[in-house]
């Protein structure tokens, strides 16, 4: 299988660049060494629950074709197979080519947040949690560490690098310490909310939590709210906060 180093350069390097010449969709499906069967692999041996969410085939091809990384990668085996993946009960959502319990593209959900003015992403979003945290892979927007993954941690606002590239993020899903990385962002009975989150909603808390008053999970008063409402008034509180 390539670098999977490279492979997030290149597919963080097209998704998005107007001045880059796409390549057609039959180039971009490995049929001799697709990853897929790398991901089941990973997903049969996983240690968290993984829900593999069904494909649908027109979704699959377009959103593939806008994200430009081949059915080799992981990255694109996920969006050509799969609509998505729910880890840990829908805790952590990984993008897919979209499914109605996720029903937001890997191409769609990262158009107008992540395209730099000159045409290249800075991050490519790659995942969401319940808690409102975000996964990106690094495109030279948050670091010089290019490729590798971050976490936008919603209880210290601001972007923290995991070293991991997106190969490894999916592993930590599949079998790593999840429990113990949202150690301080879950709270009693989290189990039994969280599944009836729908995927464009995250739950928003009160006092926020990246403030003095919000720090105890358990204590703050949380609701549900859309996706995309919670991703605009984070970016742009953290924008504030920085004095951008």
């Amino acid at each position: 299988m390539m670098n999977d180093y490279r492979l997030q350069l290149l597919g963080v390097a097209r998704l998005f660049a107007t001045h880059v010449t796409k390549r057609p969709l039959e180039e971009l499906i490995n049929t001799h060494e697709p990853g897929w069967e790398h991901v089941v692999s990973w997903i049969n041996s996983a240690t968290n629950k993984v829900e593999v969410l069904p494909v649908t085939a027109s979704k699959a091809g377009e959103t593939l074709y806008e994200a430009q990384v081949t059915t080799r990668s992981p990255m694109g085996a996920i969006i050509f197979n799969s609509g998505g993946i729910l880890v840990d009960y829908g805790w952590i959502r990984i993008l897919g080519s979209g499914h109605p319990k996720l029903n937001r593209t890997f191409h769609t959900w990262n158009n107008g947040k992540t395209s730099f003015p000159e045409g290249n992403a800075g991050f490519i979003l790659i995942a969401d949690d319940a808690a409102g945290g975000f996964f990106a892979i690094n495109g030279g927007g948050l670091g010089e560490d290019l490729g590798k993954t971050y976490y936008f941690d919603p209880s210290a606002l601001t972007w923290e690098p995991l070293d991991l590239t997106y190969t490894e993020f999916l592993l930590f899903c599949f079998e790593g310490d999840v429990a113990g990385f949202y150690h301080d962002l879950r709270w009693k009975d989290w189990q039994q909310d969280v599944p009836a989150l729908d995927g464009n909603e995250v739950f928003s808390f009160y006092p926020m939590l990246w403030t003095k008053e919000g720090k105890d999970i358990n204590t703050v008063h949380r609701a549900k709210v859309p996706i995309e409402e919670h991703y605009s008034l984070t970016i742009q509180m953290m924008q504030e906060l920085k004095g951008e």
